[in-house]
């Protein structure tokens, strides 16, 4: 079962007594070969688990940084049948369990079940649908479940407190706790609600809370880490990949980058 990989990965590392560090790329930026190369040095690095974003050209809440590769990759003819190619030929060599992070629109235009399908067949272990409406949610769930993937809930720091118990109870593979009120994008520090609103979902569930929005200096990463059992880290990563882009670095030399700085991120694990 795809499941058991994401769940494996996070409990061995638990129980290592170090936390979860995921990183975040966009599929196809700057090019799916670097995208597959990339998920390569993550597993070498001993991530648990990568999150892969979908293009899309309108997402809600992602941030300039995300949303700017999204419109490279889209410009450069991103299509999601050549990503899951390129991820079913890389899956066997890969021990990081791989979250596709994907708009409910993209989802709707393959139809629900024929791509969580398509998702399972080329080795991806879990989904996030970050805008799926309430009425739509459990098709989503019973369409993962048949295809013995994750669906990875969100909870964020406007979730009514009622609402944040049911997301709990219902969580599976990991909660995403949202560190941070807005869009996606780095930030100064850490926001000091966090500490609390991790305090009361641990009381709802045992699935392991990992913390994104907002994450990325190895600092972060250690003080979120504090409380919650991994921390995401995204735009950091996205701009690193940019900005040597803009200077015309080869696959190579941009894979070895962004992998240092990931390397640099899990010393606060």
């Amino acid at each position: 079962m795809q499941q058991a990989r994401l769940v494996e990965n996070l409990t061995q590392t638990l129980e290592s007594k170090r936390k979860c560090l995921m990183p975040y790329i966009t599929a196809g930026f700057p090019n799916l070969d670097a995208t597959v190369g990339l998920l390569d040095r993550f597993d070498r690095a001993g991530c648990p688990a990568v999150e892969i974003g979908f293009p899309f050209s309108d997402s809600i809440a992602d941030g300039p940084v995300i949303q700017g590769s999204f419109n490279q990759a889209l410009d450069a003819g991103f299509k999601v049948d050549a990503l899951c190619e390129c991820i079913a030929s890389a899956r066997p060599t890969l021990k990081t369990a791989l979250v596709a992070m994907v708009s409910m629109s993209i989802v709707r235009r393959f139809g629900v079940d024929a791509f969580m399908k398509k998702l399972c067949g080329s080795g991806f272990d879990a989904v996030i649908v970050p805008d799926v409406p309430i009425n739509e949610s459990a098709t989503i769930s019973a369409s993962c479940d048949e295809h013995h993937l994750c669906n990875i809930l969100m909870c964020a720091p406007t979730t009514p407190a009622n609402r944040q118990q049911q997301i709990a109870e219902q969580a599976s593979g990991f909660l995403y706790v949202i560190a941070a009120k807005g869009i996606t994008g780095e930030r100064t520090g850490v926001d000091h609600h966090l500490h609390g609103m991790i305090e009361n979902l641990r009381k709802w569930t045992q699935t392991p809370l990992v913390a994104g929005f907002g994450i990325s200096t190895a600092d972060h990463v250690r003080n979120v880490c504090a409380v919650a059992d991994g921390a995401i880290v995204g735009s950091a990563i996205i701009r690193r990949i940019d900005q040597a882009v803009q200077r015309g670095e080869s696959n190579a030399n941009i894979i070895e980058e962004v992998g240092a700085y990931v390397d640099e991120l899990m010393t606060g694990t």
